[in-house]
């Protein structure tokens, strides 16, 4: 039987318009799509605070066309070159880094957060949300990677609301809407195959992060590219299922659909599929999560399955790919392989990306780093952040000697 991390949100927030958001990682590529789509339904959303990673140049566009009352940047000098920026007139309060995120994600007059943040570090901000009994707009997976059974516990207590916005788990949830979750057998993540679909070993240990970035279907951030071209991305987003619809691994599959149009499928005990397609575009499900129960127009144009072409699907490669089988190592072994698991492969792709290890060298890193971690499951978020810190600076000083 599926359970879901969460309740559904209240009939108060549903019906409550316009709906005032907190927007963390407003200058990625969520953060801009999200923007998009609060430009067009202005009537229905109100901007509280946007927090931006280090692009300050596009925060402090966004700031000058929302004015939100609030903004949040990471470092002390982007705050500076915030306050220098802003006219006369214009005094947000600007919070920095992890806390003040954190700070941002609980504020009293927002109902709504959408976690955009990447990677680990917009855990504290989640969890943050969830103490405070938010509606979180959920598209930072690795809240869920590393802290997916203390969100589930926090937000039975307080209330709070997970809705997902990675496309792969916004489609499963719309798969399940209305279904009766007993009748579920299991639920299929379709994967794009990345840019090295179909390659073998070989190849991978010779591309460059140039090629790895040239995703054929998603335009995304770099990280997130390069985790798709891993198939690591993929791997986080089983362990996002196991904690997001209480499925163990054998009721979790992958299969590899290189055309993107198909997001994901539920498969019920009459042996049915319902699948959920759509053309290959995050406003539809950011739409989706923040607007429910509302149907918007994204600006997204509709699929035209007359001129898509075949729709083809394939058992992913695990040799060649090895980051989905570690990804599944981690579940069910307890709540600090997932953390090493992720601090890892952080750490190996920022290496790649800047010429220091190779392709192959990504999923050798993550692989030692599950053998060498034999520390206690976290029991807090200050003790994740404790292992995820440690587990880096380990993994740095191997990539040092590589």
């Amino acid at each position: 039987m599926i359970r879901y991390i969460t309740e559904l949100p209240s009939s108060e927030w549903e019906n409550s318009f316009p709906r005032p958001v907190v927007l963390l990682g407003s200058t990625g590529s969520i953060g801009v799509n999200t923007l998009r789509i609060i430009e067009k339904h202005p009537d229905l959303f109100q901007v509280v605070a946007l927090a931006g990673g280090r692009n300050v140049e596009r925060l402090i566009e966004q700031a000058l066309r929302w004015r939100p009352p609030y903004l949040g940047i990471q470092t002390e000098e982007g705050r500076k070159a915030l306050l220098a920026a802003l006219p006369s007139g214009y005094e947000p309060e600007i919070l920095v880094g992890p806390q003040g995120y954190a700070e941002l994600a609980s504020l009293p007059e927002a109902s709504t957060i959408l976690s955009a943040q990447m990677g680990a570090a917009g855990l504290r901000a989640t969890m943050a949300a969830a103490e405070a009994g938010k509606v979180i707009c959920l598209a930072n997976k690795e809240s869920l990677v590393l802290a997916g059974g203390m969100l589930r516990e926090t937000c039975a207590r307080t209330g709070a609301v997970i809705l997902p916005v990675d496309s792969e788990h916004n489609a499963v949830f719309q798969g399940l809407r209305g279904r009766n979750t007993e009748t579920v057998r299991r639920i299929i993540l379709t994967a794009s195959g990345g840019p090295f679909r179909g390659k073998k070993r070989d190849f991978l240990a010779t591309v460059t992060p140039a090629q790895a970035l040239k995703h054929p279907n998603w335009s995304m951030g770099a990280k997130i590219t390069i985790d798709s071209a891993s198939m690591m991305n993929k791997g986080l987003e089983i362990i996002e299922a196991h904690h997001l619809y209480g499925l163990p691994l054998e009721r979790i599959g992958v299969l590899v659909h290189p055309q993107s149009l198909v997001h994901s499928l539920v498969e019920f005990e009459d042996g049915s599929l319902m699948a959920q397609a759509g053309t290959p575009d995050m406003r539809m499900p950011i739409a989706y999560c923040l607007a429910w129960p509302l149907c918007l127009d994204a600006g997204v144009p509709p699929l035209d399955l007359a001129r898509s072409g075949a729709l083809t699907f394939e058992e992913p490669d695990l040799h060649s790919f090895p980051c989905l089988e570690l990804a599944c190592r981690t579940i069910g072994k307890g709540s600090a392989l997932p953390v090493a698991l992720n601090a890892a492969n952080e750490v190996a792709v920022e290496a790649f990306l800047s010429g220091r290890i190779g392709f192959m060298d990504i999923p050798d890193i993550i692989g030692r780093a599950l053998d060498e971690c034999s520390a206690p499951d976290p029991a807090s978020l200050e003790a994740i952040e404790t292992l995820d810190h440690e587990t880096r600076l380990r993994v740095g000083l191997w990539i040092e000697k590589v």
